[in-house]
């Protein structure tokens, strides 16, 4: 009796894993088309990203450039008081870095006047 039993369990177990193996594998089968055509969407639109991107730092630096000495320290102040803030409040070590690139934008446009101002000077 026992054997009969025994036998019966392993069948339906056998039968239970052969009916969800053919489920599961039809649901990775549609994620996986799925992420597939996620990527195969960021893909094409990569080119438009990176061309927009540029076209907003190019605005970005021609503000910098063409804004008095006054307003670019007040933007550098403004971006490092926030840069040291999130970092004092813990946030995470990308961020802060996003948070610090346009001190550097700001920080070459003014050295560059400094720099500029002291050779016209002298000569």
């Amino acid at each position: 009796m026992t054997t009969e039993s025994t036998t019966q369990r392993e069948t339906t177990t056998r039968s239970r894993a052969a009916n969800d193996g053919g489920a599961s594998s039809d649901a990775v089968q549609t994620a996986i088309h799925e992420v597939r055509g996620a990527l195969a969407g960021v893909s094409r639109s990569v080119p438009d990203v990176a061309r927009v991107s540029r076209s907003a730092l190019d605005d970005l630096f021609r503000v910098i450039e063409t804004g008095s000495d006054e307003r670019v320290t007040a933007g550098v102040s403004l971006s490092l008081g926030l840069a040291l803030g999130m970092l004092i409040g813990g946030a995470p070590r990308p961020l802060i870095l996003l948070a610090l690139a346009p001190v550097v934008a700001s920080g070459l446009v003014l050295a560059d006047r400094r720099t500029s101002r002291r050779t016209a000077s002298t000569s």
